[in-house]
């Protein structure tokens, strides 16, 4: 190796190479093409910065006056491309090489600039790289390499095109490095493509490639996330912590849920601009923040030394996403948790997503506030007798001793401890029964309320999923999970808002933090909602609806009387879906067979008279039938009506 680069490694205290770090350096992949495949986390970006340093430097140990670039370095998302701008920045520093980074969301005139002043390295992004291309701002006539990091995710994103057009504009004699995550048929046909000879490296990693990363899957009820991250932070009290959501909506929300809790936290989402993110993850290295909010794309190449802990709030789309999400800790030697949060609905996909990675998640409850105060009491121990005690600390312990009693100081001090600290929240556990292996269900003698819902068809055939009848009462009966009274709650949206009950059921179970099983009739008006409640859970209902959410702009408050019967103009009544067992009927009064009246005509009779036939009916002629007589029909102009004569029509020339 260089003289430089080994300088620069000992300094970085690097004194033993990871599997595809030796892989790249073996005689075998000596001067061609690569194309690699290691998992997230393996040192991908130093094994391919050892890999190139012959090609860049030759024999020499320094480099040259910096003039057109030697290396390109192609990464799919502006974070990952400045780590790698990092890494390669110390890497090369006592070879005097300049490296330069070319990333969206960053001023082009200030990257002219630095290209025009000479570069050995440029790392940058798909889009903002091809751009300095087309505008003739990136000379490329003495490129010697070029690396496609992370080739798959720049795929998923829809770099394609972009990638192509780098590689058929760099020079022919260049050498390609690509590194994957894995093979698709889209990374297989560009290497075969735009490659030569190329030598093809697996590395596979134990246990998935995450042998330091501990899965736990912790089973939460519906909308109850928000509560579920809040007690897994407080209990694991990680240095930096990650914490995922789909969409930016999502992350918006959570992140002013937890300050508003009082946790240190930053948000990272692509609405946010560079310098935002790059201000947000440099809190996370500087420790003013511990807690991260991001979205998957913002999230590719986060580098956090100290996160040891990364979160699920909501489940990955597929199981290569959710080892993208879990390599961000457990790296480096370092021993990492990922966290899935899974509600029962969601159950068969956590599941499926952890068999097809091959990993054993630990399946569990979410921490409670009691487990969570336990754990305060001991690490305000560690905390407060770490230190030693200085003459001035031990004034004024004297002085505090001798005014209050040592139990007084010490509560006063637990106080303290405690009231900086976001508190617990309660969470209920949905149980085990969503979560059942297929095989087992229908063979447990426990039953719930939900089972009174099966039919003999569907516990059969296993299916958990409820069927919902619609029992004669017209009322929920306590065996159908409403108990003997009621409560009811209005919201402030009705049918002028288009407000419909196949969207207000999950809002107001998500709301409420209750099953569809305790809700009752729902009676949509004009300008509000009005909805009944099972006595049984209505006053944690009532408690948890005035916390923060999402969907402020619809309030739902207990109404002071039960709702009064309106004209049947005025009210509108929604029959929920089969499955959801939520009934209504306009009234209670029991029924009388003669009520039912047979729909359709009668079959065998004819009515006698048409003396009931409207005044306005029109003449229509009648096909009789052996045995009936044609009825007689009244025409208009026998009744006063004015007779019309037929309209002439009219001939265009």
């Amino acid at each position: 190796m260089s003289p430089p680069l080994a300088r620069a490694l000992a300094e970085r205290n690097y004194d033993r190479p990871t599997p595809v770090q030796l892989a790249v350096l073996t005689d075998e992949a000596a001067d061609r093409d690569l194309l690699v495949s290691a998992q997230t986390g393996s040192g991908k970006t130093l094994a391919y910065g050892l890999a190139m340093a012959k090609d860049l430097l030759g024999d020499a140990e320094r480099f040259e006056r910096a003039g057109a670039p030697l290396a390109l370095i192609v990464a799919p998302t502006r974070e990952l491309a400045l780590q790698v701008h990092r890494e390669l920045a110390w890497l090369y520093e006592h070879a005097s090489g300049r490296v330069v980074s070319c990333v969206g969301g960053m001023d082009p005139r200030r990257e002219q600039r630095e290209l025009a002043a000479g570069a050995h390295i440029v790392v940058g992004t798909p889009g903002r790289l091809c751009d300095h291309l087309r505008r003739g701002r990136l000379d490329i006539s003495e490129l010697k390499v070029v690396v496609l990091d992370e080739a798959d995710e720049m795929l998923n994103l829809g770099f394609r095109e972009d990638m192509e057009f780098i590689l058929k504009t760099t020079p022919d004699t260049r050498r390609t490095l690509m590194f994957s995550a894995t093979f698709p048929r889209g990374i297989v046909a560009l290497a075969k493509q735009y490659q030569q000879r190329a030598f093809r490296i697996e590395v596979a990693g134990d246990e998935g490639g995450h042998a330091d990363i501990e899965y736990r899957a912790i089973r939460i009820a519906p909308g109850d996330a928000e509560h579920a991250v809040v007690n897994v932070l407080r209990f694991y009290e990680a240095p930096s912590a990650l914490v995922f959501c789909s969409t930016r909506d999502g992350v918006r929300h959570l992140q002013a849920a937890l300050l508003e809790r009082g946790f240190s936290v930053v948000a990272l989402s692509g609405e946010l601009t560079q310098n935002e993110r790059t201000t947000a993850l440099q809190s996370l290295r500087d420790g003013r923040s511990r807690v991260c909010v991001a979205t998957d794309v913002a999230a590719r190449g986060i580098d956090l030394p100290s996160l040891d802990l990364v979160i699920h709030a909501d489940l990955p789309n597929d199981a290569e996403v959710m080892q993208h999400r879990s390599g961000r800790t457990g790296r480096a030697g370092r021993k990492g948790t990922s966290i899935l949060l899974v509600p029962p609905v969601r159950r068969r996909r956590a599941e499926m997503l952890l068999n097809v990675s091959g990993i054993d998640a630990v399946w569990g409850t979410a921490p409670q506030p009691d487990e969570i105060r336990k754990l305060d009491h001991e690490r305000m121990k560690d905390v407060l007798f770490t230190e030693e005690t200085t003459a001035d600390d031990l004034a004024l312990a004297q002085a505090l001793l001798a005014e209050r009693s040592a139990e007084e100081i010490a509560a006063s001090l637990a106080r303290l401890y405690r009231a900086r600290l976001p508190a617990p929240e309660d969470i209920l556990d949905p149980g085990e029964r969503a979560g059942r292996p297929r095989d087992d269900r229908g063979r447990n003698d426990t039953r719930t309320p939900r089972d009174d819902f099966r039919t003999p068809r569907d516990a059969s055939r296993g299916d958990d999923r409820p069927e919902r009848v619609r029992p004669k009462s017209g009322k929920l009966s306590s065996k159908h999970g409403m108990a003997d009274g009621s409560v009811w709650f209005r919201a402030n949206i009705g049918r002028k808002k288009n407000a419909e009950a196949r969207w207000l059921l999950p809002m107001i179970c998500r709301r409420g933090g209750i099953d569809k099983g305790d809700i009752g009739a729902i009676k949509i008006m004009d300008t509000t909602t009005e909805f009944e409640i099972s006595e049984r859970v209505a006053e944690s209902f009532a408690v948890k609806i005035k916390r923060p959410d999402k969907e402020d702009n619809i309030r739902l408050e207990p109404m002071a009387d039960a709702p009064q019967r309106q004209a049947a103009s005025e009210e509108r009544s929604h029959a929920p879906r089969r499955d959801s067992g939520h009934l209504e009927r306009r009234d209670d009064r029991p029924r009388d067979k003669s009520e039912f009246k047979p729909r359709g005509k009668p079959h065998g009779e004819r009515p006698a008279k048409f003396d009931d036939a409207p005044a306005f009916a029109k003449k229509k002629k009648h096909k009789t039938k052996p045995g009936h007589s044609e009825p007689s029909v009244t025409p208009w102009s026998e009744k006063g009506a004015p007779s019309k004569k037929p309209k002439k029509k009219k001939h265009r020339g």
